[in-house]
């Protein structure tokens, strides 16, 4: 059955290989199912209803995505919205956790409505094929940094925002140790490589004190849904600060769900002929369904997630991946505890290293052409340091643009291409 449906022989791959690949991209994003509701419940929200909410918009999102678009990528509430939910919308503008919620139910329609008129599949085709490789590159340094960073290797540093931690550290010394665990086993070419350096990972951490086993047992019964199940205010969607909050709402989501599919396609080898991603519009209804339901369940945008790539350099090729994703999801529902006791340290390495795949096809980037290749560094370097895809692709397609306009070789640029231009610049100046 899963053959047919899927072709799995077609693309390459079988039942095993998709299924480890899909518990993989679960493991290295389980952290979501403890972090968002810690997020979101800085704005009074119910914390264990939060829990519920995210597991299952990640199962509706992902689900989607496999049995619609059949792609080897995983949904669920995305880090950055999440936080600019709470913390920006909420706590910094003053409205209450309902309004938001309100914002992000009008997000999930209005993509459904830009996915059926095709706009946003026009925008994912649009991007030039160098810039869809940097994408690629830049995602792997961006999800090195999040792998780094959780495992407290990197740290903020006021004198020159990033640095060193300490390597004494307990969670620096789990996640090194896995970080050689996981390179031995993929230089001896063991399928399963990162879901097992996760699993040795959180076991040298037991000794260590760094996983944490939960109080209560390891199974229990989902929270209700109901502090935060269809809770909306629509009393001020006509307001200008509705209009400010859906406006980033969109873009962010836009652009950083367009950066995922394009790059981890690129890194796959999924990419058509001319450089377009299989199936896109199906993919962008995965997170515009996603988003909507998940705003009805009571949480954040839900979003493509870049721990994707993780699944895919295990060998995911198809909607199996994604299927094995869901039901991971489902599964977690009810074992709650098992899930969120795996540290970040743990999960580090699998990050980092799928940071080091997804520099691949860096090297299809045709470094010679100064219009090429400046847009591509850019795109590279500033999803690290600005910590968003989405900001990345706005200086790739930008300095693209003006170089090619510039450089009389205008034509090169779509028409979609300069239209996008001419919003990123009013957003940065509006």
């Amino acid at each position: 059955m899963f053959e047919r449906f899927f072709k799995l022989k077609e693309n390459g791959t079988n039942t095993r290989t998709e299924v480890l690949a899909g518990i993989t991209t679960f493991m290295t994003m389980a952290y979501i199912l403890a972090v968002n509701p810690g997020i979101l419940s800085a704005t009074g929200m119910d914390k264990n209803a939060l829990f519920t909410a995210t597991a299952i918009s990640g199962i509706i999102g992902t689900l989607v995505m496999a049995l619609v678009a059949r792609l080897p990528f995983a949904l669920a509430p995305g880090m950055g919205l999440n936080a600019f939910f709470a913390f920006s919308v909420v706590l910094g503008m003053g409205y209450s956790w309902q309004f938001a919620l309100t914002a992000v139910f009008l997000e999930g329609i209005i993509f459904i409505l830009l996915t059926v008129f095709n706009i946003r599949e026009m925008i994912v085709n649009s991007i030039p094929l160098n810039l869809k490789h940097a994408v690629s590159a830049g995602i792997g340094l961006f999800i090195a940094f999040i792998g780094l960073q959780n495992a407290g290797v990197i740290v903020n540093n006021d004198a020159v925002l990033v640095g060193l931690g300490d390597m004494k550290s307990h969670g620096v010394i789990v996640a090194l140790i896995g970080i050689v665990i996981t390179g031995v086993l993929l230089a001896k070419k063991v399928k399963g490589a990162l879901l097992i350096g996760i699993f040795v990972s959180t076991v040298v951490a037991i000794p260590l004190g760094v996983t944490k086993f939960p109080e209560g047992g390891l199974v229990s019964a989902p929270p209700s849904l109901e502090p935060i199940f269809w809770k909306f205010d629509f009393s001020n969607i006509f307001s200008t600060d509705m209009l400010v909050v859906l406006f980033t709402f969109l873009f962010v989501d836009m652009f950083d769900t367009v950066g995922t599919l394009v790059g981890v396609s690129s890194k796959a080898g999924m990419l058509t002929k001319d450089g377009r991603v299989p199936r896109v519009k199906q993919a962008l209804f995965a997170d515009a369904i996603g988003t909507t339901a998940g705003a009805m369940l009571g949480t954040s945008t839900v979003t493509t997630y870049v721990e994707s790539a993780s699944g895919v350099a295990e060998g995911g090729r198809t909607g199996l991946t994604s299927l094995t994703v869901a039901g991971m999801f489902l599964v977690a529902l009810f074992f709650s505890p098992l899930f969120i006791m795996i540290p970040g340290a743990a999960t580090a390495p699998a990050l980092i290293l799928v940071g080091l795949f997804m520099l691949s096809p860096i090297k299809n980037i045709d470094l010679n052409d100064f219009t090429e290749s400046i847009p591509a560094f850019f795109t590279i370097i500033m999803m690290p340091l600005t910590y968003s895809i989405a900001e990345g692709i706005v200086f790739g397609m930008l300095s693209f643009v003006v170089l090619k306009l510039f450089t009389g070789r205008f034509k090169d640029v779509s028409i979609v291409m300069y239209i996008l231009a001419i919003l990123f610049v009013l957003k940065f100046f509006i």
